[in-house]
């Protein structure tokens, strides 16, 4: 058989859609399908019985003795009350019923129509198998269409003229009868299918927009906590680079005041003074740290140190008893602070590990400012035997995550530039391209 509503049965299906099926009613649905499949069979009754002592009747006044006529009227009214618990088996009785309602010129003719339209409807609306809903409807509208087409074949070849005597349109009263009957069922039948599709529709639509919702929830989540790790690594690679540093100067001075205490007090006052200073230094970088912490949003990482500021780590590395020289090759163009403060925390913990490890005496910093990049250079003359040491630990991953954010290159290792020299060099090379975007 051919699908009559090739339209209406072919909704377009998601991924979701196709493994979903619609729960079940909730209990107080269900109450509320007792209380108006009640409602309906007590107002369809007494239409009935109005209808009857009227005389009114579609089958020329041949009805069946009133307690049939109470039974079909029943059997056809009262599962409305199961509509959406068992939408198939409500709808397979509703029919049977009134068509042998129909056989027998039983069932009251105008609610009952309507209740034949809800069982259609709650069948394509809550049936949880939609192959075999969609076929239960078709089933029983093709048996509706042929009971119409024998009671036509039956009626029209024995109506006479006087059956029609007060008609008064432009047809002939045989086909208005004929085409009335098909469009009022193509109506009732056509609706009852295509609003029942709607509703479902409706709910796999919402079921999809709840699962979406907690996807965007969980990926919320998700993110939130991507973020925390994020900021925790931020705050763990920031306290790294001013604490090791500070400490390390701090250390190396102490060390020096100690040794120099009994001979020279004067150094060792100075020793003592720059141990001051840097621990007052990372006071204040760890206070400015706190406060940004402590600020709503998305804070910006202000003035933390910068291209134009490395001439005080240097100033610092100097008083721990490194010869420092610092040079600016090119011309120097604006940079993003986010791209200064990098390459500024990596000249300090390039500091910070030529303190720590390196037994070096200088360190040389450079600044290159090319065409297409600019470039931070510092070498030192340490023992490249400790190279281990120092390509290890929390700093090498801080550079290099600064490096990276930036679409930079890092490379660290010993000096290569011949036999007699030695020592250590950490070069990093960001490209103008994205920072002049940037800026």
């Amino acid at each position: 058989m051919s699908d009559p509503f090739p339209k209406l049965a072919s909704v377009t299906t998601t991924p979701l859609a196709a493994q979903w099926s619609r729960p079940g009613p909730t209990p107080e649905q269900r109450r509320a399908d007792v209380l108006i499949g009640l409602v309906v069979t007590v107002l369809v009754l007494l239409n009935m019985t109005l209808t009857t002592s009227a005389g009114v009747s579609v089958f020329g006044g041949r009805v069946p003795a009133l307690p049939e006529q109470v039974f079909w009227t029943v059997a056809i009214c009262l599962p409305l009350c199961w509509r959406r618990r068992w939408p198939e088996a409500v709808a397979i009785v509703i029919s049977v019923a009134f068509l042998v309602g129909q056989l027998r010129a039983a069932p009251e003719q105008q609610l009952t129509s309507g209740v034949l339209f809800a069982a259609i409807y709650a069948l394509g609306a809550w049936g949880r198998d939609r192959r075999r809903a969609k076929w239960i409807r078709i089933g029983i509208t093709a048996a509706m269409f042929l009971y119409l087409f024998i009671t036509l074949a039956i009626f029209l070849p024995r109506a006479s003229e006087s059956d029609f005597e007060h008609a008064s349109g432009f047809l002939p009263p045989l086909l208005a009868v004929a085409v009335n009957g098909i469009l009022v069922n193509v109506l009732i039948f056509g609706f009852a299918y295509f609003f029942g599709e709607i509703a479902w529709t409706s709910a796999r639509r919402e079921h999809e927009l709840e699962l979406r919702a907690e996807q965007l929830r969980a990926s919320q989540a998700e993110a939130r906590e991507l973020a925390v790790s994020d900021e925790r690594l931020r705050i763990a690679r920031e306290l790294h680079d001013v604490v090791a540093h500070h400490v390390s100067v701090m250390g190396v001075q102490a060390s020096a005041g100690r040794r120099v205490l009994d001979k020279d007090a004067s150094k060792a006052r100075a020793a003592l003074e720059s141990v001051e200073q840097s621990a007052r230094t990372a006071v204040d970088e760890l206070r400015r740290m706190l406060g940004l912490l402590r600020q709503s949003g998305d804070a910006v990482d202000v003035a933390a140190g910068g291209v134009d500021r490395l001439d005080e780590l240097l100033t610092n590395a100097g008083e721990a008893g490194l010869a420092t020289t610092l040079g600016v090759y090119g011309d120097p163009v604006p940079l993003p602070e986010s791209l200064s403060l990098a390459i500024y925390r990596i000249v300090q913990e390039a500091l910070t590990n030529t303190l720590k490890h390196a037994g070096a005496t200088s360190v040389d910093v450079r600044i290159r400012y090319l065409a297409h990049e600019v470039e931070v250079d510092v070498t030192d003359d340490g023992r490249s035997v400790l190279v281990g040491q120092r390509t290890a630990g929390m700093g090498l991953i801080g550079m290099r995550e600064r490096v990276s954010a930036h679409d930079g290159v890092l490379s660290t290792g010993p000096v290569t530039d011949g036999p007699s020299r030695r020592g250590f060099r950490v070069r990093a090379r960001f490209p103008l391209t994205r920072v002049a975007v940037e800026a």
